[in-house]
């Protein structure tokens, strides 16, 4: 067998490994490490299994991610996101599909402070989906719209997802982060404009709230400044050039922790099983990233990536040929595979592709993270469906899918418009000189 020849088997053998529910990191790491030894010996694939550990180990700019992990553990044990939702309530109230809006608005602003849409579709399933049920909306908008704003935790600013990216395609973090600022907003405004969408057409599903008297909605929104201080550290100090990616979450961890003490909302035992949340999250995390790394080795060494550019080339697709067909295959791996995983499998093979017909790597980045918010909300294997469902097992997860459908809608939306006008994401870091 030829090295390319190799190298499609190995995919193929991936695939059937994860689709046979063998851990998605053994896969990686055994296929990678098989397949190195066809090609070069089992002394050679051994040796890269050896090493790409302790590469990633001590890799500096690996450290933001647990960081991150903190950060976000922290603000969702000391009370964060539901005075984040009760500011949220106050900003909509008065509106019909007021609370769905409220809960956009919210997950919007504590994925900025969190990172990670499955911690922000698990905290809000407890904060939003009871007061809508309470409220009389219909279980179908209420866990379809927490499901939906989950995703944006990996899209706004910080994200693990993009430190994650940033570290298999060698994009810069703080380039990422800025441009992932715009389209973040963009599609918390999308979601929005679905919300009012439904209250149009099925007005009994969402019921009204009263409007909140002009006190009571300062009051409420005074809560808000727990996060402007932490997407201050976060992400604005980087984008101002005060500190770097890891310094900046080193920072906002700290004074997360900082601000829930001197609030006396996170307490010791808060505090230790944040930690504990942190060392469980990275460590499962980075078990993926040292597999789909050694697969990643692999791959370059069949020049797979290679012989894919030459045959798009050869075969003269447009490049908005290529870009639908980049589309149905992520929406096709979001259907079985988490977000992480699809990144770190797809991104060496695709990235140079895109390349190639003229795609910045920070605008694919973009891209790709927009493809895992859609996979996280569609059948069969949506994981934040799946996190709302177990959370809440009275709601079959048929209902829960049928809510995300107008919000999958959106998502697409901003596809089209960062297919169209890449500068939604190019922008902001070229004014930035970042």
């Amino acid at each position: 067998m030829t090295n390319l020849e190799i190298g499609l088997a190995g995919v193929i053998v991936l695939l059937a490994a994860m689709f046979a529910r063998i851990p998605i990191a053994v896969s990686l790491a055994l296929v990678g490490a098989g397949g190195y030894a066809a090609i070069d010996g089992w002394h050679t694939a051994l040796a890269v299994v050896a090493s790409v550990p302790f590469e990633l180990a001590s890799a500096y700019s690996l450290s933001v991610v647990p960081l991150f992990i903190l950060m976000g553990a922290v603000a969702s044990r000391a009370q964060m996101s539901r005075e984040l939702f009760d500011a949220a309530n106050a900003v909509f109230s008065g509106f019909r599909g007021a609370l769905a809006s409220a809960t956009v608005g919210a997950c919007a602003a504590f994925g900025a402070i969190c990172g990670s849409s499955i911690a922000t579709a698990a905290t809000f399933s407890k904060v939003a989906i009871p007061e809508m049920r309470r409220h009389g909306y219909n279980d179908i908008v209420a866990a379809g719209s927490v499901a939906a704003a989950g995703t944006l935790g990996i899209l706004i600013p910080p994200s693990v997802i993009l430190a994650v990216y940033s570290l298999v395609a060698e994009q810069s973090l703080a380039k990422l982060f800025a441009a992932a600022l715009f389209p973040g907003i963009l599609l918390a405004a999308l979601y929005v404009v679905a919300v009012v969408i439904q209250a149009r057409l099925r007005p009994q599903w969402m019921p009204g709230v009263p409007p909140m008297p002009l006190r009571e909605r300062l009051r409420a929104a005074r809560g808000m400044w727990k996060l402007v201080l932490l997407f201050f550290f976060a992400v604005v100090g980087i984008y101002l050039g005060w500190f770097s990616p890891t310094e900046g979450a080193a920072i906002s961890a700290f004074a997360a922790i900082v601000i829930g003490f001197a609030t006396r909302t996170l307490s010791l035992r808060g505090l230790s099983d944040a930690f504990l949340e942190t060392v469980y999250s990275s460590a499962m995390l980075f078990f993926i990233i040292v597999g789909a790394f050694i697969f990643a080795r692999f791959i370059v060494l069949t020049r797979l990536p290679n012989e894919l550019a030459v045959w798009v080339q050869a075969a003269q697709l447009s490049p908005l040929a290529i870009v639908l067909a980049v589309i149905v295959l992520y929406v096709v791996l979001g259907t079985a595979l988490e977000e992480v995983s699809t990144i770190l499998i797809t991104v060496p093979v695709i990235l140079p592709i895109m390349a190639g017909i003229g795609y910045d790597g920070i605008w694919f980045g973009i891209f790709v993270t927009v493809m895992a918010t859609i996979g996280l909300i569609s059948p069969p294997v949506g994981l934040t469906v799946f996190v709302i469902q177990a959370q809440n097992p009275d709601i079959p997860a048929a209902k829960i899918y049928r809510g995300t459908l107008p919000f999958l809608v959106a998502d697409f939306v901003l596809v089209a418009l960062l297919i169209a006008f890449p500068a939604l994401a190019l922008w902001l870091p070229r004014v930035l000189k970042i």
